[in-house]
């Protein structure tokens, strides 16, 4: 049967998309393991914050290069 002669008559009808999408969601990125030098009071700093300050270390240069893309 062709498209054309489909009966959508009795189909209910499409839901409006969601509010408030979550681009990304889902995705987790892979992490690499990497040595880096940074200074000892950032270090202290992040460290303070308790248990996952290496997730808020992350979640900082993402933002970083969310506001500056060239990174110039």
């Amino acid at each position: 049967m062709p498209d054309s002669q489909i009966d959508f008559s009795d189909a209910p009808e499409g839901r409006a998309a969601p509010s408030e999408i979550h681009v990304g969601r889902f995705y987790r990125p892979i992490k690499q393991l990497v040595s880096l030098r940074i200074d000892a009071d950032l270090l202290a700093w992040y460290r303070a914050r308790g248990k996952g300050y290496q997730t808020v270390m992350n979640e900082a240069l993402r933002r970083a290069i969310r506001t500056n893309p060239t990174g110039r």
